[in-house]
């Protein structure tokens, strides 16, 4: 379905305009240079890539979160896959503890809707300065397919929400807030198989207690759950089903559902859509939000049908109205909308796994040093390739 797609987006995995400037052209990679051991390096666009010998970098993919992406062939495995570069992980020891827990939670993440870590490059020296992490290589994402010419129909459209709500299920029982749904997070490929990716913002939950002290500074505006835009710091895994909302209106609409341009014009956009509950006391825990949100006029909100014009089954816009729900407590889990009607025909409880236990969190409140941070990503390293040994001291090691 997406072969004409593909013609038409020359670049793949999100390559489009994202190639340095001044690149004498997009495939611009130097000839290998064989390090021994094992490892060559590739020049890709004056970035230097420390690989394995089995990973032929095949072209540049530009810039992801924290680093440049490769895309390579893997001749041990023989696939395409993705070589993402982190430079300087030491330089900002906040960032560095955020690519840290990326690599934890996609190594730990092993689900085919979530983009996993396939492997970790081994550093050529103990003091090591950057981290290469390897992924499956998908061809584009929701943002570019939503934008672009590609006809969508509701079987697509369809299947896409279900795998994302898929994933969140495996995320969800994991402990994992995602906390930043959106079609650019969203990896899919000719196939329209679809990955969730980018947990740099993902945090714990505790199913059934209080998550307090999160900050509500999360989620990218326009995905942003109503609870989030009225500065709550007590929130709930259903906050990323909201951003599942808007998504699935977003592949209809072809466009984003709420385009608020500030915070209050994002807040008043979904209380004219989806309406403002009659009883907000014990909703709104800051006072201040609480206020405004009584100064606006009480409405019912609009049905879906107005909403989403093109989505015209009811049992799809009850699907969409189970996710666009203002209270939090009556938003729809992703496990309940798994067993929606809507998706019948892809629903499949004995092939929609969660994790064998909830990701460990214990030391994500850890402040770390320079040598603690370098430690805690050798270790992660070592779990995929034992031969390296201990760390040791690695001050002037090499």
């Amino acid at each position: 379905f997406f072969s004409d797609f593909f013609d038409y987006v020359s670049e793949p995995w999100r390559a489009v305009s994202m190639i340095p400037k001044g690149a004498k052209n997009k495939y611009d990679i130097g000839p290998p240079v064989d390090l021994g051991d094992g490892k060559k390096k590739y020049i890709v666009h004056g970035t230097t890539f420390e690989v394995l010998s089995h990973y032929d970098i095949t072209k540049p993919c530009g810039y992801g979160a924290f680093g440049f992406v490769a895309a390579a062939n893997d001749k041990k495995k023989d696939e395409k896959v993705a070589i993402k570069k982190c430079q300087t992980v030491f330089n900002d020891l906040a960032d560095g503890k955020r690519i840290l827990r990326e690599i934890k939670l996609l190594t730990f993440l092993n689900h085919e809707n979530i983009l996993h870590i396939k492997d970790l490059i081994p550093p050529s020296r103990k003091d090591f300065e950057d981290i290469y992490f390897v992924s499956a290589l998908m061809d584009t994402d929701l943002n570019v397919v939503i934008r672009s010419k590609q006809r969508l129909t509701e079987e697509h459209n369809a299947y896409f929400i279900y795998q994302i709500l898929r994933g969140l299920k495996y995320i969800h029982a994991a402990c994992i807030l995602h906390r930043d749904l959106k079609p650019a997070n969203l990896l899919t490929n000719i196939n329209c198989d679809l990955m969730i990716a980018d947990f740099g913002l993902a945090r714990r939950f505790v199913p059934g207690q209080s998550n307090e002290d999160m900050t509500d500074y999360v989620v990218t505006r326009w995905y942003r759950a109503p609870e989030l835009l009225l500065m709550s710091s007590n929130y709930s895994d259903v906050i990323d089903i909201w951003s599942c909302g808007c998504i699935f209106a977003e592949l209809f609409n072809r466009k984003p559902l709420f385009p608020g341009d500030d915070y209050l014009g994002q807040l008043n956009m979904i209380c004219e859509a989806v309406g403002i509950p009659d009883d907000l006391d014990g909703l709104i825990s800051n006072d201040l939000s609480l206020e405004y949100l009584k100064t606006l006029p009480r409405s019912k909100g609009k049905p879906m049908s107005e909403l989403v014009p093109t989505l015209t089954s009811e049992e799809g816009q009850d699907f969409l109205s189970r996710m666009l729900v203002f209270n939090p407590a009556e938003r729809a889990s992703a496990a309940e909308l798994l067993t929606h009607p809507y998706l019948r025909r892809l629903h499949d409880p004995d092939d929609e796994p969660v994790p064998p236990a909830p990701f460990d969190w214990d030391d994500d409140g850890h402040t770390y040093t320079e040598a603690e941070l370098r430690r805690a990503f050798w270790e992660e390293i070592k779990k995929l390739h034992p031969e390296m040994g201990e760390l040791g001291d690695a001050e002037g090691s090499s």
